[in-house]
């Protein structure tokens, strides 16, 4: 194996994962390891890969060619896709040992995991060797000193952890878009799912929840304490608060939306009224909206702004004043490739169309999808009886309430075909 024979095991994760031909198939997600009856380290017999449609799999130790901080290369195309199941005697690295709460031998100094280093043997068999552990000052100004120690002069490492922080753990997983975090919160305990959900800011945990399974979800905010649950549904779009929302009783929502801010609580408790399954119950109330003496070049620097999904940017909606929903009366929408075709200098009320009917509030999602399906299109308008716009309806709206309630579920969303090995796929 072409690699170094010491790997620090938090280092890899997130780094992709080739095929011998160089097309990456994965990321790096966890590693495995088997206990033994003995006290020698634990045995590495494996890594975790996320693929796409949010599979985990199994990648034996055996066939890894080569691991280093940039690339984990395997000796072979063929694969395991039977989903991940971790057995009674097996560890995953990161997520039972970052951050657990240890003691160093001798003097029993405390002290809190960082990273977990596995080591490779002259007979090619790798396991569990160092412990990089942070001292415990108790000095909220002071850092301790970081120790990098063998297996066997750490305690604790072995059964069930209590109290762990939060911080390492965080670290490996701050650099995953929220869809990838999202699953990974689903691997996670409850008890620990919740505590890491807490740690993050307002922000992140607004836009990880948009990616989590109803259920999950209403835990998460559930273990929150109320002011910091508004707080975070202040963060998340209204669309996405409103469907959260939605799956708690009526006075819990009632209490939710008096501690929001009053301008960020109004747009939600809107789109609460539409009926489930119309346009006005998916819909964004926030799509970028301007007005039709706006001019070309203020548009394309407007859809540029970063937070932004690619969905809402795609297109403008130019009204008359007020440029909030419900607007003044809605003329119609220019695509961002039209804008690129334009002169910047031109008006948006120039080159807007409006050849397409808009939604109304109360149209069905069957038609929805029809229509979309039928004119090409990434958004449509929702106007009211007066002409106003009053939101968006966008394509990750329609897949996200077209496909079942449970889809973001990891444990649901398989791959046609795949829940069989492929040909000579790993152990595990």
């Amino acid at each position: 194996m072409s690699t170094p024979t010491r790997v620090y095991i938090a280092r890899l994760a997130g780094v992709a994962v080739f095929d011998p031909n160089g097309d990456q198939v994965g990321r790096v997600r966890d590693a495995v390891a088997r206990l033994r009856a003995t006290k020698r380290p634990p045995e590495v017999v494996g890594l975790v890969a996320e693929m796409p449609m949010r599979r985990r799999i199994f990648l034996s130790i055996n066939r890894i060619t080569s691991i280093d901080a940039d690339a984990v290369v395997l000796g072979s195309g063929t694969l395991n896709l039977r989903r991940f199941e971790k057995r009674a005697n097996e560890l995953l690295v990161l997520q039972e040992l970052l951050d657990r709460r240890v003691q160093l031998d001798p003097g029993g100094q405390p002290g809190a995991v960082v990273d977990v280093a596995m080591e490779c043997s002259r007979g090619g068999e790798w396991s569990l060797s160092r412990v990089a552990v942070r001292e415990q000052t108790g000095r909220l100004s002071r850092r301790g000193h970081l120790h990098q120690v063998d297996w066997d002069r750490v305690r604790g490492l072995s059964g069930i952890a209590d109290n762990r922080g939060t911080a390492n753990l965080l670290a490996v997983l701050e650099d995953m878009r929220p869809a990838d975090l999202a699953n990974a919160l689903q691997d996670l305990p409850d008890a620990r799912r919740n505590e890491v959900a807490a740690a993050l800011d307002d922000e992140r945990l607004a836009d990880v929840l948009s990616e989590l399974p109803e259920h999950d979800q209403v835990e998460i905010l559930a273990a929150l304490d109320r002011e910091r649950a508004a707080d975070v549904l202040e963060e998340m779009d209204p669309d996405d608060a409103a469907d959260l929302l939605n799956e708690l009783p009526p006075p819990e929502q009632d209490v939710l939306l008096d501690l929001m801010e009053p301008d960020e609580a109004d747009p939600v408790r809107q789109l609460l009224k539409y009926t489930p399954g119309t346009a006005g119950s998916v819909m964004t109330s926030e799509p970028v909206i301007m007005p039709p003496d706006a001019t070309v070049a203020e548009a394309l620097a407007r859809i540029r702004e970063p937070q932004l999904s690619p969905a809402v940017a795609a297109q403008v909606f130019v009204t008359r004043a007020p440029q909030n929903t419900p607007t003044g009366r809605y003329l119609g929408m220019v695509h961002f490739q039209s804008l690129l075709r334009e002169p910047p200098a031109d008006l948006l009320g120039k080159v807007v169309v409006n050849d397409i009917d808009p939604l109304r509030p109360t149209t069905p999602l069957p038609e929805i999808t029809r229509r979309m399906a039928t004119y090409d299109l990434v958004a449509m308008p929702v106007i009211d009886r007066n002409n106003r716009l009053v939101g968006a309806v966008t394509v990750d709206d329609v897949l996200d309430h077209s496909l079942p309630r449970d889809w973001r579920d990891r444990d649901a969303a398989g791959i046609p075909g795949a829940t069989d090995p492929v040909l000579d796929g790993a152990d595990g």
